[in-house]
């Protein structure tokens, strides 16, 4: 079993800034790809960072420039820093890890989801 916690959401004005936070915890082998998704009310969840074992990333236009994915592989954890937030990014932010257990191939495994507002 693996479990990702994610922490940091909450309320910012427009121009603000979060670090958002996924620990995982388990019977973890080692953890691959991971990721930040999001989903709008309405909309489909979609991709927002993402950053491979050997660190490499990549970033959904809407993102480029102002989040910045990273990890602490010795913490199991992910990071999201979001500057310059705008209403548009309002949604609930997930994690998303490509996980080897100790028992079995790799798996993807997500969050609970924490919720970002940007509002003024």
């Amino acid at each position: 079993q693996v479990q990702l916690v994610e922490s940091g959401g909450g309320l910012v004005q427009p121009g603000g800034f979060l670090r958002l936070s996924c620990a995982a915890s388990g019977s973890i082998r080692r953890i691959y790809a991971m990721g930040w998704y999001r989903q709008a009310p309405g909309k489909q969840r979609e991709l927002v960072a993402l950053i491979t074992s050997r660190g490499s990333t990549n970033y959904a236009d809407s993102a480029k420039g102002r989040f910045t994915i990273s990890r602490d592989n010795a913490k199991n954890t992910v990071y999201l820093q979001m500057n310059s937030l705008k209403p548009e990014d309002t949604a609930v932010y997930y994690c998303n890890m490509e996980v080897a257990t100790t028992t079995a191939i790799p798996s993807n495994y997500w969050g609970q989801g924490t919720q970002v507002t940007v509002s003024s």
